[in-house]
């Protein structure tokens, strides 16, 4: 890597950090800025996942108190489907075509920018709903982290939005256990893709350090900014990288 690259990882994960303790969304900088440095688009995908999962354990964590309260038999349920939809979705994404994943990214990304965008109103359709549990309730789970395993973008709006419509209503909880399932997800992702090879640990590992870092640094940054601007900055970038990779597939 020359000096450009490396200084454009360090930022481009500092604050993909930055936004995930805050807002979450920080793959719209990891994944292309691993692309614009000439890492191939599958690879960077997961080099990408690599980046960012550290970061969801010690958020995680920060809600241990309300993940306490969780029936064993319910949590341990929800890490076996978080880790089956990670290998799933991981496995998916290594036997697709790099020109056809690259055909789908922009699609991906729009999908994930417009989640981002209205994830308020999904959450607050989907407490409108009357939710369940049950054997629907696990498949929707399932098909949720086959998703995230494929593709992280938007995966924790859609596991809030998730948990809404089963009927949950603390948003401590609900955010403990977004943050334990994404973890839990991207790990098995991650062992699937080092087995695979198709990790760039060079990259992985400058990554993971900045966006650590920006991890701690958005606390301070939290009580400076409002959520909406950051999300705003979010939906912006979200929507520029998808006419970037529109243009090129």
């Amino acid at each position: 890597m020359i000096f450009f690259e490396v200084i454009l990882l360090i930022f481009a994960s500092f604050f993909a950090g930055i936004i995930n303790s805050i807002a979450g969304g920080g793959s719209f900088l990891t994944f292309p800025a691993l692309v614009f440095t000439g890492v191939p688009t599958i690879a960077a995908n997961a080099t990408s996942a690599v980046a960012v999962f550290p970061g969801y354990l010690s958020g995680a964590l920060g809600f241990a108190k309300e993940l306490r309260e969780v029936p064993k038999s319910k949590f341990f349920l929800l890490i076996i489907l978080s880790v089956l939809g990670g290998i799933l979705g991981s496995v998916l994404l290594l036997i697709t075509p790099s020109d056809v994943f690259s055909f789908v990214i922009p699609w991906l990304l729009g999908f994930a920018t417009i989640l981002f965008a209205f994830g308020n109103y999904i959450s607050e359709w989907a407490e409108k709903t009357n939710g369940s549990g049950g054997t629907m309730g696990s498949i929707a789970t399932l098909v949720v982290c086959i998703y995230g395993g494929y593709f992280n973008g938007g995966l924790g709006i859609i596991l809030l939005a998730l948990f809404s419509a089963l009927g949950m209503r603390d948003i401590h909880l609900m955010n403990g256990l977004k943050n334990i399932m994404s973890f839990a997800l991207s790990a098995a992702s991650v062992v699937t893709f080092a087995i695979a090879g198709i990790v760039f640990w060079q990259q992985a590992i400058i990554m993971m350090i900045a966006a650590t870092i920006g991890g701690y640094f958005g606390v301070f940054v939290a009580r400076k900014l409002s959520k909406n601007t950051i999300r705003s900055i979010i939906v912006i970038i979200g929507l520029i990288m998808t006419l970037i990779f529109g243009m090129n597939a």
